[in-house]
């Protein structure tokens, strides 16, 4: 049970050149490091925030169909549903039809709902019997600013404390200001998380 990603961003949430404007860095030797330091940084904000900043394809799994209607999908937010896929009592692979339910992806979190009359099938009760592919996340352009801003502020602290430790000390940990930037969208809900433990 839980959900991670399958198949990661095409494209980061920085570019290149925002952060190598950022750090004052004019040549071209470090953009290796560069890039590395821009994908930790949105792994850092996602894994702070509990959502998607760059696009990627999620595979959510569930021992079973939840009792009620719906199925909150975490990491917002939701872009589309790529595929619903069970396990039923015989221990086939089945696919639901799109038909039988529909996808909300204008609500935190996104959520799929059966359409009226009909009910989720019987599964084998096996643990991730249920798995839904689906994607999530911005396009680089819609990143707000205060994300954007944070995790440059990752990137200059990863930049300038490349190794972890000076002169035997821990590197303090990563600047002030990415908490307060971070604050407003940390998302926790309780029904994905009751959701997930079911």
């Amino acid at each position: 049970m839980g959900v991670r990603v399958i198949q990661q961003p095409t494209e980061e949430s920085l570019s290149l050149a925002e952060a190598k404007a950022h750090l004052r860095v004019d040549v071209d030797d470090e953009d290796a490091l560069i890039g590395s330091l821009i994908t930790a940084a949105r792994l850092t904000v996602e894994r702070q925030c509990w959502r998607q900043v760059a696009q990627a394809t999620l595979r959510f799994t569930l021992d079973a169909f939840p009792a009620c209607s719906v199925i909150y999908l975490p990491r917002p937010p939701l872009v589309s549903v790529e595929s619903i896929q069970y396990e039923d009592l015989a221990g086939e692979t089945r696919t639901l039809d799109a038909g039988d339910y529909f996808v909300d992806d204008t609500s935190e979190p996104g959520r799929i709902s059966l359409k009226s009359g009909y009910a989720w099938p019987e599964t084998n009760l096996q643990p991730g019997c249920v798995v839904i592919d689906y994607v999530a996340g911005l396009d680089p352009e819609d990143v707000p600013a205060d994300l954007k801003a944070a995790m440059l502020l990752i990137v200059g602290h990863l930049y300038a404390h490349r190794e972890g430790v000076v002169a035997g000390q821990a590197v303090n940990e990563l600047p002030l200001g990415v908490s307060a930037l971070l604050s407003l969208h940390r998302f926790r809900d309780h029904r994905v998380t009751e959701q997930m433990r079911q």
